[in-house]
């Protein structure tokens, strides 16, 4: 005869899964957001298809949420095209830029492969958006307080849902960048490699992902505009055309020099980066 004792044992056993007595379903799902938000040192030695499709689909549902939430102060239907446009928006960057972010990491010595520079970066994005769709509550109370598109202040309503995502936005990008940061760190011999490909990387998503979103408007709705997925002219112009023109205006025609001392700033790590590595086999053989 079998020992009860045992099968109780065997039951409550650590690491197993619960019967239907104490079902815990969501125990791995909440397992795999937290490797996500704090990625483990050896997160990209196995980048399986079911960890990218993991950190895939937290990418969409958070970017979806918060896509809503954006939307949702314009109309319902806005909220809803806004909520297929930012998962989208993400999923064209990502797979439009693989193989020139894969080639990135490779010349700059961070060690990493084409699939292991996929999933780091998507990494980021899922860190960012489980950032935003946590904020998404928050963002739709304040569509739910503010001045309707179709009120007096629909324009100063429509101003400040515009700087406030976009400061959200840009503050979980920065935390989803650390953490990146920090990943690539762990897997390079110096800060310098890390540091170098994260901006490549960051120079090449902003400049096609800027477009992608350009094409994509409208993102905020504003008031006085026929509801629609994309503009009648969705081709016509560029972002980077439109922002050139902002930037010239504001800086009295010197939008060549400040673009060219930013860009130095930003190709200095990368050349040092290119540096340390042509001399690293120097090195070893002294």
């Amino acid at each position: 005869m079998s020992d009860p004792n045992a099968c109780s044992q065997e039951v409550n056993r650590p690491g197993l899964p619960e019967t239907a007595s104490g079902v815990q379903p969501a125990a791995p799902f909440l397992a795999g957001l937290r490797r996500i938000l704090d990625p483990p040192a050896d997160w990209l030695d196995r980048p399986t298809l079911g960890r990218m499709a993991f950190a895939a689909f937290v990418t969409a549902a958070g970017m979806a949420c918060y896509g809503y939430a954006i939307g949702c102060w314009r109309s319902p239907l806005m909220g809803v095209y806004v909520a297929i446009k930012m998962p989208l928006l993400v999923g064209l960057t990502l797979t439009f830029n693989s193989l020139l972010n894969g080639l990135l990491a490779l010349l700059l010595g961070s060690g990493l492969g084409f699939r292991q520079s996929f999933l780091a970066l998507l990494t980021s994005f899922a860190i960012m958006a489980l950032i935003l769709g946590s904020l998404a509550p928050v963002a739709w109370m304040i569509s739910w307080n503010t001045p309707p598109p179709d009120s007096e202040d629909a324009m100063e309503a429509h101003r400040i849902h515009l700087l406030l995502h976009t400061l959200l936005i840009a503050l979980a990008g920065v935390w989803g960048n650390l953490r990146l940061h920090r990943l690539l760190r762990e897997r390079t011999t110096g800060g310098t490699a890390a540091t170098a490909t994260l901006l490549a990387w960051l120079g090449g998503n902003c400049f096609l992902g800027a477009q992608f979103s350009y094409i994509l408007r409208p993102f905020f709705g504003t008031p006085g505009l026929e509801v629609e997925f994309l503009r009648a002219d969705p081709l016509d112009g560029s972002f980077h055309e439109a922002v050139w023109r902002m930037l010239d205006d504001a800086t009295n025609g010197m939008a060549l020099p400040v673009l060219s001392v930013a860009l130095v700033s930003l190709l200095i790590p990368v050349v040092l980066s290119l540096q340390s590595r042509r001399d690293q086999p120097a090195t070893k053989t002294t």
